[in-house]
C-alpha cells in the first residue's frame, strides 16, 4: 500500500474505539493496539511529528497496510487487543513468554457426579473448590476420593437417560459401582459425593480420619507400602485443606507485582498471597528491545496476565501503577464482577511485600544476565573455532536444512538461520517438496536449496534484502557427507552463487564426529564450543521440519476423515475437534457422546457413528 493510499484509507477510521493491526509487505502483523478513537489514534502514527520514539518509527518504517476492528467500549478493545497479541505475538508489542493456571476440584453438576480436576470455571451449576497452587496434591486428593468410593469417571451422559447393556471394566475390577446398568443406589453414592463435598467446604474431617485409621491398619498388617501411600494422601489432604475459597475472594488475598529491567529484558515477579499466606510466586520474561517505561510494562503485564485468569483477587499491589489505569480498572472489574483496588503502596507491610517481590526480580534478572552473558560466550567461542576450521574471516549468516517425511509421505524440508551464532527464528522457513515421489532425501535437498536460492536471488535484484530470503547465508550447513555437499555445489553452480558450504558426518552413534569442507574432513569433539553449536543448529532444523510435518499430516488426516462423512460441514468438524481433541477420541465416541457436541443431533451423531465402525 503506497502512502497515498494509506492516506486515504486514514480518511476513512471511524471515530469509534478498537482494535487496529499493523501488517508488513509480508503480510505478517507486526504491532496490535487499542484505541478509544481509531480514527485519531492511528492518525498519529503518520503524522509529521517528529517526537516519535524509536519503537514507533521502526514499527511505521515497516507498516505496509493496516486493518481494525470495531468494538462497542474500550474495555472491550483491551481485551481484544490482548488475545491477538497473545495469538500474534507481534514483533513490537510487549509478549509475555509464560502462562499459567491453577487447577481446581470440580464436583460436577449431573447424575451421579464425577469428581475431576479442571484449569477453568465454566458456569455449569457444579461445585468448584481452589485454585490450589499444588497440582501434585490435587491429583493425590482425587486418587484418594476415588479409592474411598468408587466414583464413576465414564463420559455417560445420565440426565439423558444414557445406559449399557453391560458393566464396563472398571464394575469387575471394583471402581466403579456400575450405574450404567443400575446397580448402583444413587442415594449411598450421593452420600459419599456430600462426605468430599464437606471435606472441601471445611465442613468435615471425616476423610481425613478415614486415612489415618487405613494407614494404621495397614501397619498393624505391616503392609508398609500401603501405609506409607495413605500417609502420602493424608499429606495431600493437608496441603488441599490449608485453602478452601471456592471463587470468592476471602480476607488476605493478594497479588504482589514487582519487576527488574535488563538491557534488553524485564524480569516480573508475581507473588500470589492467599488468606495471609505466599502460597506460590510466578515469574515472566518479557523482551523490552525498545526500553519502554516502567507504567506501560506494568499495563501490558497486567492485561495479559489477568486476562485468562480464574481468580482475581480484589487487591493487587504493584511496583508502579500501569498507565491506561481507568481503563485497566474496568478491565479488572469485568472478569472480578466487581472493583479491583490497585495500589501502589508507599508504606508499611504492603510496601515491604512489593520490595520483596522486586528484590527478587533483580536477583534473577541478575542471573538470567549471567547466562545470557554465558551463552553469548559460548556461541561467540563456537562461531570463532568454526571459521578457524573453515579458514574463513567472516561468517554471520549460517543456514541448514532438514527434510521431514513418514515413508516418502507429505515430505516437507526446513531451513533454519542462525546469525551471529544466534538463532533467528522469524527468518526461517519451511517447503512443502512438490517434485519428488518417495523417501529420497538427495533429491528433496535438491528442490529446496533450488527454490530458495532462486528466489534469494530475484530477492537479492529487487533490492529486498533486509529480510528473509534476500538475505543470502555465508555458509551452508548440509547434513550429511559428500552426497550431500555435492548437491548443494550443483545448485550454487546451477543458479550462480558463490556461497560456501560444508558438510556434517555422524558416527554409527548418529552423532556428529566432523566437518567436512573443501573435499576436507575436520574431527571435533563434544566438549568443544563449535559442537555445541552446530548441535543446536541440527536440532533446531530437525524440531522445525518435524512440526511443520506433523501438521500437515494432521490437516490431512482431519480432512481425508471427516469430509468423507455426509452431513458434516466445516463448523462442525471445528466442534467435533473442539470437544474430543483428537479424531481417535472421535472415533471412539458413542452416539450420546457426540450428541453433546454443538450442531450434532441424533441423525448426524448416528452417520458419524456408523462411519467409523463400519469402516474399523
Amino acid at each position: 500500500m503506497t502512502k497515498l493510499e494509506i492516506k486515504e484509507k486514514l480518511k476513512d477510521l471511524p471515530d469509534s474505539p478498537g482494535v487496529y493491526i499493523m501488517r508488513n509487505s509480508r503480510d505478517e502483523i507486526i504491532y496490535v493496539g487499542k484505541a478509544i478513537s481509531l480514527k485519531k489514534r492511528v492518525s498519529q502514527y503518520f503524522d509529521n511529528n517528529k517526537n516519535k520514539g524509536a519503537k514507533v518509527l521502526a514499527m511505521v518504517s515497516h507498516i505496509d497496510h493496516f486493518e481494525y476492528i470495531i468494538v462497542q467500549n474500550e474495555v472491550e478493545a483491551l481485551v481484544l487487543e490482548s488475545n491477538l497479541i497473545k495469538k500474534n505475538r507481534p514483533k513490537y508489542n510487549i509478549v509475555l513468554r509464560d502462562d499459567k493456571q491453577y487447577p481446581y476440584i470440580r464436583i460436577k453438576k449431573e447424575k451421579y457426579p464425577r469428581i475431576q480436576k479442571v484449569r477453568r470455571i465454566v458456569d455449569d451449576g457444579s461445585y468448584y473448590f481452589g485454585p490450589f497452587p499444588d497440582a501434585y496434591a490435587v491429583n493425590d486428593a482425587i486418587d484418594l476420593f476415588h479409592l474411598y468410593y468408587p466414583f464413576r469417571t465414564c463420559n455417560l451422559n445420565f440426565d439423558k437417560g444414557a445406559s449399557l447393556d453391560r458393566p464396563c471394566l472398571n464394575y469387575f475390577i471394583k471402581k466403579c459401582k456400575a450405574p450404567c446398568v443400575s446397580k448402583e443406589d444413587e442415594k449411598t453414592y450421593m452420600d459419599h459425593v456430600y462426605d468430599i463435598k464437606d471435606f472441601l467446604d471445611n465442613k468435615s474431617d471425616k476423610i481425613p480420619k478415614w486415612v489415618l485409621s487405613r494407614m494404621n491398619e495397614e501397619s498393624k498388617k505391616l503392609n508398609f507400602e500401603m501405609a506409607g501411600k495413605f500417609r502420602d494422601y493424608y499429606k495431600a489432604l493437608s496441603i488441599i485443606s490449608e485453602k478452601q475459597n471456592v471463587t470468592d475472594t476471602r480476607d488476605g488475598d493478594l497479588d504482589i507485582i514487582g519487576f527488574s529491567k535488563g538491557v534488553n529484558v524485564v524480569i516480573v515477579q508475581v507473588f500470589l498471597m492467599r488468606s495471609g499466606k505466599i502460597v506460590d510466586r510466578e515469574h515472566f520474561h518479557i523482551k523490552n528491545d525498545y526500553l519502554e517505561s516502567d507504567k506501560d510494562i506494568m499495563a501490558s503485564f497486567i492485561k495479559q496476565f489477568y486476562l485468562d485468569m480464574i481468580y482475581v483477587p480484589s487487591e493487587i499491589l504493584v511496583q508502579n501503577l500501569p498507565s491506561d489505569l481507568e481503563s485497566i480498572n474496568s478491565f479488572l472489574a469485568s472478569i472480578k464482577g466487581k472493583k479491583v483496588y490497585l495500589h501502589e503502596p508507599k508504606l508499611g507491610r504492603k510496601k515491604d511485600l512489593v520490595d520483596m517481590a522486586m528484590r527478587n526480580a533483580i536477583d534473577m534478572r541478575s542471573k538470567y544476565d549471567k547466562r545470557v552473558e554465558k551463552k553469548e560466550r559460548n556461541k561467540s567461542s563456537g562461531l570463532s573455532q568454526l571459521m578457524k576450521i573453515l579458514g574463513l574471516d567472516k561468517i554471520h549468516r549460517i543456514e541448514a536444512y532438514d527434510i521431514s517425511n513418514t515413508s516418502g509421505v507429505q515430505s516437507v524440508g526446513s531451513m533454519v538461520v542462525f546469525e551471529d551464532g544466534i538463532p533467528v527464528p522469524k527468518e526461517y522457513r519451511k517447503f512443502k517438496i512438490k517434485t519428488v515421489k518417495g523417501p529420497n532425501d538427495y533429491a528433496s535437498h535438491k528442490e529446496v536449496l533450488t527454490r530458495r536460492l532462486k528466489r534469494g536471488k530475484e530477492e537479492v535484484k529487487k533490492g529486498n534484502t533486509q529480510t528473509g530470503f534476500g538475505r543470502l547465508p555465508d555458509l551452508i550447513l548440509m547434513d550429511g557427507g559428500k552426497g550431500q555437499i555435492n548437491i548443494g555445489k550443483e545448485v550454487l553452480d546451477k543458479v550462480k552463487l558463490d556461497i560456501e558450504i560444508a558438510g556434517l558426518v555422524k558416527d554409527d552413534k548418529h552423532t556428529t564426529r566432523s566437518i567436512i569442507y573443501q573435499d576436507k574432513e575436520f574431527p571435533i569433539n563434544k566438549r568443544d564450543p563449535v559442537y555445541r553449536l552446530i548441535y543446536e543448529i541440527q536440532e533446531e532444523a530437525h524440531r522445525f521440519a518435524i512440526n511443520y510435518h506433523r501438521k500437515l499430516r494432521q490437516e490431512s488426516l482431519k480432512v481425508s476423515e471427516l469430509d468423507n462423512i455426509k452431513g458434516v460441514g466445516k463448523k462442525t468438524k471445528q466442534n467435533l475437534y473442539r470437544h474430543f481433541k483428537t479424531l481417535s477420541n472421535i472415533k471412539k465416541a458413542s452416539v450420546d457422546d457426540l450428541m453433546q457436541v454443538d450442531l450434532v443431533g441424533r441423525k448426524q451423531a448416528l452417520e458419524i457413528y456408523k462411519y467409523f465402525r463400519l469402516k474399523g
